[in-house]
Protein backbone atom coordinates (compact mmCIF):
# COMPACT_ATOMS: atom_id res chain seq x y z
CA UNK A 1 0.00 0.00 0.00
CA UNK A 2 1.39 3.37 -1.16
CA UNK A 3 1.01 6.30 1.58
CA UNK A 4 0.39 9.84 0.63
CA UNK A 5 2.63 11.89 2.64
CA UNK A 6 1.92 15.12 1.58
CA UNK A 7 -0.87 16.51 3.61
CA UNK A 8 -1.74 20.15 3.01
CA UNK A 9 -5.28 20.30 4.56
CA UNK A 10 -6.60 18.95 7.91
CA UNK A 11 -9.36 19.18 10.64
CA UNK A 12 -8.63 18.84 14.13
CA UNK A 13 -10.22 19.31 17.45
CA UNK A 14 -8.79 21.02 20.55
CA UNK A 15 -9.57 21.38 23.98
CA UNK A 16 -7.88 23.32 26.60
CA UNK A 17 -7.94 22.50 30.53
CA UNK A 18 -10.44 23.04 33.21
CA UNK A 19 -9.41 24.88 36.31
CA UNK A 20 -9.25 23.08 39.74
CA UNK A 21 -11.89 23.61 42.05
CA UNK A 22 -11.14 25.72 45.41
CA UNK A 23 -10.28 24.41 48.75
CA UNK A 24 -13.52 24.71 51.52
CA UNK A 25 -10.83 23.99 54.60
CA UNK A 26 -10.82 24.91 57.46
CA UNK A 27 -7.54 24.81 59.90
CA UNK A 28 -7.68 22.54 62.68
CA UNK A 29 -5.02 21.49 64.89
CA UNK A 30 -3.80 20.51 68.17
CA UNK A 31 -3.71 23.71 70.00
CA UNK A 32 -6.08 25.55 67.29
CA UNK A 33 -9.02 24.14 67.25
CA UNK A 34 -10.50 27.39 64.98
CA UNK A 35 -8.05 28.34 63.09
CA UNK A 36 -10.35 29.76 60.17
CA UNK A 37 -10.50 28.69 56.77
CA UNK A 38 -6.98 28.69 54.54
CA UNK A 39 -8.79 26.45 51.38
CA UNK A 40 -5.95 26.93 48.69
CA UNK A 41 -6.62 27.79 45.01
CA UNK A 42 -7.55 25.81 42.36
CA UNK A 43 -4.84 25.23 39.77
CA UNK A 44 -4.52 26.50 36.32
CA UNK A 45 -5.84 23.88 33.19
CA UNK A 46 -3.30 23.54 30.63
CA UNK A 47 -3.23 25.97 27.59
CA UNK A 48 -3.42 24.50 23.62
CA UNK A 49 -0.42 25.96 22.23
CA UNK A 50 0.56 25.47 18.39
CA UNK A 51 4.14 25.87 17.74
CA UNK A 52 6.21 25.83 14.60
CA UNK A 53 8.68 23.09 14.11
CA UNK A 54 11.18 23.77 11.11
CA UNK A 55 11.80 20.08 10.58
CA UNK A 56 7.94 19.13 9.79
CA UNK A 57 7.20 19.69 5.74
CA UNK A 58 3.89 18.94 5.59
CA UNK A 59 0.71 17.98 8.24
CA UNK A 60 0.60 14.28 7.60
CA UNK A 61 1.35 13.44 11.38
CA UNK A 62 -2.09 15.03 11.89
CA UNK A 63 -3.28 12.10 9.57
CA UNK A 64 -3.13 9.62 12.98
CA UNK A 65 -3.88 12.28 15.49
CA UNK A 66 -6.51 15.03 15.46
CA UNK A 67 -7.93 15.23 19.22
CA UNK A 68 -5.83 17.50 21.16
CA UNK A 69 -6.40 18.19 25.13
CA UNK A 70 -4.72 19.84 27.93
CA UNK A 71 -4.55 18.82 31.23
CA UNK A 72 -6.86 19.92 33.96
CA UNK A 73 -5.53 21.88 36.91
CA UNK A 74 -5.40 20.17 40.46
CA UNK A 75 -7.77 20.91 43.39
CA UNK A 76 -6.33 23.17 46.02
CA UNK A 77 -5.80 21.93 49.72
CA UNK A 78 -5.46 23.10 53.40
CA UNK A 79 -2.59 25.27 54.50
CA UNK A 80 -3.72 27.71 51.56
CA UNK A 81 -1.75 25.07 48.94
CA UNK A 82 -2.68 26.01 45.39
CA UNK A 83 -3.36 22.85 42.91
CA UNK A 84 -0.99 22.00 40.21
CA UNK A 85 -1.14 23.60 36.87
CA UNK A 86 -2.53 21.54 34.42
CA UNK A 87 -0.11 20.25 31.00
CA UNK A 88 0.03 22.17 28.28
CA UNK A 89 -0.57 20.56 25.21
CA UNK A 90 2.06 21.47 22.29
CA UNK A 91 0.60 20.97 18.34
CA UNK A 92 4.05 21.21 16.20
CA UNK A 93 2.91 22.48 12.74
CA UNK A 94 5.17 23.15 9.92
CA UNK A 95 5.88 26.81 8.88
CA UNK A 96 3.54 28.21 6.89
CA UNK A 97 0.37 26.72 8.63
CA UNK A 98 -3.21 28.83 8.38
CA UNK A 99 -5.07 28.10 11.25
CA UNK A 100 -8.87 28.51 10.96
CA UNK A 101 -11.89 28.49 13.10
CA UNK A 102 -13.69 25.16 11.61
CA UNK A 103 -17.37 27.22 11.61
CA UNK A 104 -16.45 30.60 10.29
CA UNK A 105 -13.71 29.82 8.37
CA UNK A 106 -12.19 33.20 9.52
CA UNK A 107 -8.27 33.28 9.93
CA UNK A 108 -6.75 33.31 13.19
CA UNK A 109 -3.07 33.07 12.68
CA UNK A 110 -0.22 32.04 10.53
CA UNK A 111 2.44 30.19 11.83
CA UNK A 112 5.62 31.61 10.17
CA UNK A 113 9.52 32.33 11.37
CA UNK A 114 8.13 36.09 13.07
CA UNK A 115 5.37 34.23 14.82
CA UNK A 116 6.21 30.94 16.16
CA UNK A 117 3.84 29.97 19.23
CA UNK A 118 0.58 30.54 19.41
CA UNK A 119 -1.56 30.02 22.64
CA UNK A 120 -4.93 29.13 20.76
CA UNK A 121 -6.53 28.47 23.97
CA UNK A 122 -6.18 29.27 27.06
CA UNK A 123 -6.74 27.16 30.15
CA UNK A 124 -9.57 27.42 32.66
CA UNK A 125 -8.51 29.50 35.64
CA UNK A 126 -9.11 27.77 39.18
CA UNK A 127 -11.28 28.10 41.58
CA UNK A 128 -10.37 30.39 44.31
CA UNK A 129 -10.44 28.48 47.92
CA UNK A 130 -12.36 29.52 50.70
CA UNK A 131 -10.11 31.74 52.32
CA UNK A 132 -10.89 34.62 49.69
CA UNK A 133 -13.84 34.54 50.85
CA UNK A 134 -13.43 35.67 54.63
CA UNK A 135 -15.05 39.00 56.32
CA UNK A 136 -15.65 40.35 59.33
CA UNK A 137 -18.90 39.29 59.22
CA UNK A 138 -18.07 35.81 57.65
CA UNK A 139 -15.44 34.43 59.79
CA UNK A 140 -15.38 30.88 58.92
CA UNK A 141 -17.18 30.62 54.78
CA UNK A 142 -17.48 26.93 53.85
CA UNK A 143 -17.66 27.71 50.06
CA UNK A 144 -15.05 28.25 47.46
CA UNK A 145 -15.21 28.96 43.78
CA UNK A 146 -14.87 25.95 41.15
CA UNK A 147 -12.22 26.33 38.56
CA UNK A 148 -13.71 27.94 35.08
CA UNK A 149 -14.13 24.59 32.27
CA UNK A 150 -11.78 24.75 29.84
CA UNK A 151 -12.73 25.62 25.98
CA UNK A 152 -13.07 23.27 22.94
CA UNK A 153 -12.69 24.52 19.54
CA UNK A 154 -12.64 22.63 15.87
CA UNK A 155 -9.81 24.38 13.72
CA UNK A 156 -8.79 24.07 10.23
CA UNK A 157 -5.03 23.26 9.50
CA UNK A 158 -4.03 24.80 5.40
CA UNK A 159 -0.47 24.59 4.55
CA UNK A 160 0.99 26.93 2.04
CA UNK A 161 4.44 25.43 0.52
CA UNK A 162 7.36 27.03 0.82
CA UNK A 163 9.08 27.24 -2.64
CA UNK A 164 11.52 29.32 -4.40
CA UNK A 165 9.39 29.06 -7.82
CA UNK A 166 5.75 28.09 -8.53
CA UNK A 167 5.17 25.65 -11.24
CA UNK A 168 1.73 27.35 -13.13
CA UNK A 169 -0.15 26.02 -16.27
CA UNK A 170 -3.54 24.29 -17.31
CA UNK A 171 -3.58 20.53 -16.02
CA UNK A 172 -1.76 18.40 -18.50
CA UNK A 173 0.73 20.89 -19.42
CA UNK A 174 3.78 19.48 -18.51
CA UNK A 175 4.34 20.99 -15.51
CA UNK A 176 5.21 17.11 -13.69
CA UNK A 177 7.11 16.06 -16.99
CA UNK A 178 9.50 19.31 -16.21
CA UNK A 179 9.80 18.60 -12.52
CA UNK A 180 10.89 15.28 -13.31
CA UNK A 181 14.26 16.81 -15.36
CA UNK A 182 14.89 19.40 -13.74
CA UNK A 183 15.38 17.72 -9.87
CA UNK A 184 15.01 14.65 -8.26
CA UNK A 185 11.54 14.30 -7.68
CA UNK A 186 9.61 12.04 -9.04
CA UNK A 187 5.89 13.04 -9.45
CA UNK A 188 2.98 10.82 -10.94
CA UNK A 189 3.08 11.93 -15.22
CA UNK A 190 0.40 10.35 -17.25
CA UNK A 191 -1.38 11.81 -20.17
CA UNK A 192 -4.54 13.08 -18.39
CA UNK A 193 -5.96 16.03 -16.28
CA UNK A 194 -5.19 16.12 -12.75
CA UNK A 195 -2.53 13.93 -12.76
CA UNK A 196 -1.29 16.29 -9.97
CA UNK A 197 -3.64 16.19 -6.76
CA UNK A 198 -0.92 17.65 -4.54
CA UNK A 199 1.82 19.80 -4.80
CA UNK A 200 5.85 18.19 -5.78
CA UNK A 201 8.46 19.27 -4.43
CA UNK A 202 11.94 19.29 -6.30
CA UNK A 203 15.21 21.14 -5.66
CA UNK A 204 17.00 22.53 -8.72
CA UNK A 205 20.76 21.86 -9.20
CA UNK A 206 21.94 24.84 -10.40
CA UNK A 207 25.58 25.84 -11.86
CA UNK A 208 28.57 25.82 -8.77
CA UNK A 209 26.11 23.86 -6.64
CA UNK A 210 23.74 26.59 -6.33
CA UNK A 211 20.23 25.33 -5.75
CA UNK A 212 17.04 26.53 -5.52
CA UNK A 213 13.23 24.52 -4.71
CA UNK A 214 10.61 24.32 -6.99
CA UNK A 215 6.39 23.50 -6.63
CA UNK A 216 4.79 21.96 -9.08
CA UNK A 217 0.79 22.79 -8.53
CA UNK A 218 -2.11 21.19 -9.67
CA UNK A 219 -3.22 22.53 -12.81
CA UNK A 220 -5.21 25.71 -12.64
CA UNK A 221 -8.77 25.70 -15.03
CA UNK A 222 -11.15 28.88 -15.78
CA UNK A 223 -13.37 29.51 -12.71
CA UNK A 224 -10.17 27.97 -10.29
CA UNK A 225 -10.65 31.09 -8.23
CA UNK A 226 -14.52 30.47 -7.83
CA UNK A 227 -13.70 26.86 -6.36
CA UNK A 228 -14.22 25.44 -9.67
CA UNK A 229 -11.75 22.05 -10.19
CA UNK A 230 -8.94 21.86 -7.31
CA UNK A 231 -10.17 25.16 -6.74
CA UNK A 232 -8.41 27.17 -4.32
CA UNK A 233 -6.85 24.49 -2.20
CA UNK A 234 -4.33 24.48 -4.78
CA UNK A 235 -3.86 28.73 -5.18
CA UNK A 236 -2.81 28.93 -1.62
CA UNK A 237 0.47 27.32 -2.23
CA UNK A 238 1.00 30.42 -5.23
CA UNK A 239 1.26 32.76 -2.36
CA UNK A 240 4.34 31.51 -0.78
CA UNK A 241 6.31 31.28 -3.86
CA UNK A 242 8.77 34.29 -5.13
CA UNK A 243 8.82 33.54 -8.61
CA UNK A 244 6.03 32.35 -10.89
CA UNK A 245 6.87 30.00 -13.53
CA UNK A 246 4.25 29.52 -16.23
CA UNK A 247 4.17 26.58 -18.67
CA UNK A 248 2.23 27.19 -21.87
CA UNK A 249 2.63 24.32 -24.34
CA UNK A 250 3.77 26.13 -27.79
CA UNK A 251 0.55 23.70 -29.33
CA UNK A 252 -1.66 25.86 -27.48
CA UNK A 253 -4.63 27.82 -29.73
CA UNK A 254 -3.16 31.16 -28.24
CA UNK A 255 -0.22 31.20 -26.53
CA UNK A 256 -0.84 34.94 -25.10
CA UNK A 257 -4.28 33.99 -24.25
CA UNK A 258 -4.11 30.99 -22.09
CA UNK A 259 -0.97 32.68 -20.43
CA UNK A 260 -4.01 35.51 -19.57
CA UNK A 261 -5.82 33.10 -18.31
CA UNK A 262 -4.10 32.16 -16.04
CA UNK A 263 -2.77 35.57 -14.78
CA UNK A 264 -6.58 36.51 -14.55
CA UNK A 265 -7.24 33.32 -11.95
CA UNK A 266 -4.53 34.37 -9.70
CA UNK A 267 -5.79 37.75 -10.14
CA UNK A 268 -9.25 37.08 -9.15
CA UNK A 269 -7.68 35.07 -6.15
CA UNK A 270 -5.16 37.30 -4.70
CA UNK A 271 -4.23 40.32 -7.05
CA UNK A 272 -1.26 40.77 -4.85
CA UNK A 273 0.33 37.47 -6.98
CA UNK A 274 0.55 39.28 -9.61
CA UNK A 275 2.92 41.40 -8.12
CA UNK A 276 5.74 38.62 -7.58
CA UNK A 277 8.01 38.28 -10.84
CA UNK A 278 7.21 35.96 -13.92
CA UNK A 279 8.63 34.03 -16.61
CA UNK A 280 6.99 31.83 -19.67
CA UNK A 281 8.15 28.57 -20.32
CA UNK A 282 6.70 27.69 -23.99
CA UNK A 283 6.66 23.93 -23.63
CA UNK A 284 6.79 21.19 -26.09
CA UNK A 285 9.00 23.09 -28.77
CA UNK A 286 10.44 19.68 -29.74
CA UNK A 287 7.67 19.34 -32.00
CA UNK A 288 8.15 22.68 -33.92
CA UNK A 289 11.00 23.04 -36.70
CA UNK A 290 13.23 25.85 -37.00
CA UNK A 291 10.86 28.25 -39.33
CA UNK A 292 7.99 27.55 -37.09
CA UNK A 293 9.99 28.52 -34.45
CA UNK A 294 11.65 31.52 -35.39
CA UNK A 295 8.06 32.26 -36.34
CA UNK A 296 6.72 31.89 -33.08
CA UNK A 297 9.47 33.71 -31.48
CA UNK A 298 8.86 37.05 -33.74
CA UNK A 299 5.19 36.42 -32.48
CA UNK A 300 5.96 36.54 -28.90
CA UNK A 301 8.46 39.16 -28.91
CA UNK A 302 5.71 41.37 -29.87
CA UNK A 303 2.92 40.10 -26.90
CA UNK A 304 5.17 39.56 -24.43
CA UNK A 305 7.51 42.69 -24.29
CA UNK A 306 7.64 42.81 -20.66
CA UNK A 307 7.78 39.49 -19.49
CA UNK A 308 10.44 37.06 -20.32
CA UNK A 309 10.27 33.81 -21.84
CA UNK A 310 12.39 30.62 -22.94
CA UNK A 311 11.42 27.82 -25.09
CA UNK A 312 11.62 24.76 -23.79
CA UNK A 313 11.00 20.66 -24.50
CA UNK A 314 11.28 18.48 -21.21
CA UNK A 315 10.96 15.10 -23.41
CA UNK A 316 13.93 16.20 -25.67
CA UNK A 317 15.29 18.64 -22.60
CA UNK A 318 15.86 21.34 -24.87
CA UNK A 319 16.39 24.61 -23.12
CA UNK A 320 16.36 23.72 -19.71
CA UNK A 321 19.90 25.02 -19.10
CA UNK A 322 18.82 28.59 -20.15
CA UNK A 323 15.52 27.94 -17.96
CA UNK A 324 17.42 27.33 -14.75
CA UNK A 325 20.17 30.41 -15.45
CA UNK A 326 16.96 32.79 -16.24
CA UNK A 327 15.26 31.20 -12.82
CA UNK A 328 18.73 32.19 -10.87
CA UNK A 329 18.96 35.29 -12.43
CA UNK A 330 15.48 36.13 -10.92
CA UNK A 331 15.27 34.96 -7.72
CA UNK A 332 19.29 36.69 -7.39
CA UNK A 333 18.26 39.95 -8.79
CA UNK A 334 18.80 43.01 -6.45
CA UNK A 335 15.75 44.63 -4.62
CA UNK A 336 16.47 47.22 -6.95
CA UNK A 337 16.47 46.02 -10.02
Amino acid sequence: MIVDNFVDYVKINVKSGSGGKGSTHLRREKYIPKGGPDGGDGGRGGHVIIRANPQLWTLFTFKFKRHFKAGDGGDGSGSRKSGSQGKDVIVEVPYGTIIKDSISNEVIEEINKDNTELIILEGGLGGRGNFHFKSSTNQTPRYSQKGISGKEMNLVLELKVLADVGLVGFPNAGKSTLLSVITAAKPKIANYEFTTLKPNLGIVKHRDYQTFVVADIPGIIEGAAEGKGLGYRFLRHIERNSTLLFLVPCDAEDVKKQYEILLDELRRYNPELLDKDRLIAVSKTDMLDEELKAELDEQLKEEFKEIPYVFISSVAQLGLQELKDQLWKILNKSPEA
